[in-house]
């Protein structure tokens, strides 16, 4: 299927590692143009090489910025030229008890997971709708309405990107510009990963082990039982970008394996 993404422009938030990088390569071997982005320069460089290897696409650039900082989140957003395809990807986790979040835990959460993705629409949105045309996706989580007795602050940013989302989309009315929430479930990326590994030190037990009791004891409704890939996400962010997907707007479209059970 032709996504016909070839003349648009797409710039991922937190996109040298995992599931912005999934995204970052599926768009760029879509022959889009991709920016990507990290903390480092180093890292960005890196991805950028590797994606560009990977998909033979050569329209591919990063723009290296830490989201707590606002100068480098300002400098970030002075060097982007049109972006046809915003994703709100730059995101942070961590399991701790409720009781032992305190506010600094609470403040950073928001301002990384809620707001890096508030100060680039702020700046893009507006454009889109000028232009008539363009794809904002935020890259929220199950988490968001199944929210996570163990992190129950990350759960809290993920449902406030997807009132983002949605209250954004109510301003796209009569416009080809249309936002969107993707809900990812526990996906295999490199924080999950080593998640995973810390589970099954602590336990004795294998990785492989620790994943199995992870989806028994802790995310027993998943119907597939596994993490899903990076891919499978990115495949589906892929689609949603589109002008195939122009029919959607203001959605939070689910990723999760079955996770959540509800039918709607």
């Amino acid at each position: 299927m032709d996504l016909k993404l070839q003349d648009k422009t797409a710039f991922i938030s937190g996109s040298t590692a995992g599931i912005g990088y999934a995204i970052a390569q599926r768009l760029a071997t879509e022959g889009a143009t991709v920016i990507i982005n990290g903390r480092t320069q180093e890292s960005v460089e890196k991805a950028v090489e590797a994606i560009k290897t990977a998909t033979g696409n050569n329209k591919i650039s990063g723009l290296a910025a830490d989201f707590y900082k606002i100068e480098e989140i300002n400098n970030l957003i002075s060097q982007l030229p049109q972006i046809d395809i915003l994703i709100n990807n730059a995101g942070i986790f961590e399991p701790k008890p409720f009781a032992e979040i305190p506010d600094e835990d609470w403040f950073r959460f928001f301002d990384m997971n809620v707001m890096s993705g508030v100060r680039l629409s702020r700046h893009i949105f507006p454009k889109m709708l000028e232009r008539n045309w363009g794809r904002i996706i935020f890259i929220s989580s199950e988490s968001a309405v199944s929210i996570p007795s163990e992190m129950v602050h990350y759960g809290m940013t993920k449902t406030a990107q997807i009132a983002i989302g949605r209250g954004m989309a109510e301003l796209t009315k009569g416009t080809g510009v249309t936002v969107n929430s993707i809900l990812p479930g526990p996906t295999k990326s490199r924080g999950v990963g080593d998640f995973i590994k810390q589970m099954a030190e602590s336990a004795h037990i294998t990785p492989a082990e620790a994943e199995k009791d992870f989806f028994k004891d802790i995310r027993p409704t998943s119907l597939i039982q596994r993490f899903a890939s990076v891919e499978e996400v990115a495949d589906t962010v892929a689609y949603y970008v589109s002008p195939l997907a122009s029919a959607t707007n203001g959605a939070a479209i689910r990723v999760e394996g079955g996770l959540v059970k509800t039918i709607v």
